[in-house]
């Protein structure tokens, strides 16, 4: 099966002398994205690899001279991992503002490093896309919400990398997930930040693995893993810059009777996260099913915000008595809250919730109604 992607084509977001980003984690097809554009692309084009050193010079030296004879008789320059290239950001910005009609396309596994090489370069200068593991929405292209709807432990379970969805056995998806978690999930951390430990780092994202849908405390964190407050703020940072992690904050408008310092970690793919902890049992014999549902109908909620777009801020609410609410909403002005629960059991709007923001709506999302939610 060949999943049809949300920016499927390119050709009608590309434009000349201007860079078009295509960010995300490593293996959820940005290289196959922009491929498949240059395959049926009226432009001629020159692909290239960061990874290539035998190219980087140019960008290296940021010479005008040898980047205009590097792109020289090209109309596109497709730039895959192009965060290996150091300076890329500078480099491109003299593309696109001294060689006339040039396209380039670049795509990028770690956002803290290409995000901070094209951040100030390219301002004004560039189209940025994000492209998340498949969401429940894309998967539309290939199957009704009646059979989404019947696939969801998989999804739960497994994921939505491409390439263990397009696995037919749970074992061959197992291996995708831990050779992902294995081989690709810290390589840009490793290779950029030259963590002398990266044990830390593991040990780190086995226990937020534990806690997700939980408020977390770093001093907690900090104690078990026998580092201090700044050290776990760092790495909390890159894996979330590096695609794994999502925060969400605490919302408050009353700081006496709501909490908000404490965030909430999710994983970006649910098969990873289990693939973390090496627990692929299948929903009915877990015991973390609603802390799974909830990360797995936060991050599809997301991936449509970003995709439709849906501009909005993104937050969780809860009282210092312990009430709360899972998934906020703050956008067109307005707060829309949303309890997640796995369960179809009747859930009661938190008094305090109505009294403190009586303009919001509360809405419970369930098996019964999250295709809507997130598609």
């Amino acid at each position: 099966m060949k999943i049809v992607r949300k920016f499927q084509d390119l050709g009608s977001i590309i434009q000349p002398n201007k860079v078009l980003l295509i960010l995300g984690p490593r293996q959820v097809g940005k290289t196959t994205l922009m491929k498949d554009y240059l395959k049926k692309s009226p432009l001629r084009y020159k692909f290239i690899t960061g990874d290539d050193l035998l190219i980087q010079k140019p960008f290296v030296t940021q010479s005008l001279s040898e980047i205009k004879s590097f792109c020289e008789g090209y109309d596109l320059l497709a730039i895959d991992e192009a965060q290996k290239i150091p300076n890329i950001g500078a480099a491109m910005k003299l593309m696109v503002d001294n060689i006339p009609g040039l396209h380039v396309i670049a795509t990028g596994s770690s956002s803290f490093e290409l995000a901070g090489q094209t951040g100030e370069p390219l301002t004004g200068r560039k189209t940025t896309l994000l492209l998340y593991p498949v969401a429940q929405m894309e998967l539309l292209n290939h199957f009704n919400k009646f059979e989404l709807g019947q696939k969801i432990n998989d999804f739960l379970v497994y994921g939505g990398y491409p390439e263990v969805i397009t696995r037919d056995s749970l074992e061959e998806k197992r291996k995708v997930l831990n050779e992902i978690t294995g081989s690709y999930l810290f390589k840009d951390i490793l290779a950029f930040e030259r963590i002398r430990n990266p044990q830390f780092l593991i040990d780190l994202l086995r226990m937020l693995a534990f806690q997700i849908g939980s408020e977390v405390s770093v001093n907690e964190l900090s104690v078990k893993l026998g580092i201090d407050n700044k050290t776990v703020k760092k790495y909390i940072e890159l894996l979330e810059k590096s695609f794994i992690l999502h925060t969400v904050r605490g919302y408050s408008g009353n700081l006496r009777k709501e909490i908000s310092k404490k965030p909430k970690f999710y994983f970006y793919d649910t098969g990873i996260r289990n693939a973390i902890i090496a627990n692929f049992n299948p929903p009915e014999t877990r015991n973390d099913l609603g802390q799974l549902w909830e990360n797995f109908i936060v991050m599809e909620r997301i991936k449509k915000q970003t995709y439709l777009p849906l501009y909005a801020n993104n937050y969780f609410w809860r009282s210092w008595t312990g009430k709360e609410v899972d998934f906020i909403e703050e956008r067109e002005g307005k707060l829309f809250g949303f309890e997640i629960k796995w369960s179809n059991a009747r859930t009661k709007v938190p008094s305090l919730w109505l009294e403190s923001y009586p303009e919001a709506t509360f809405e419970i999302i369930n098996k019964d109604n999250y295709l809507e939610f997130i598609t």
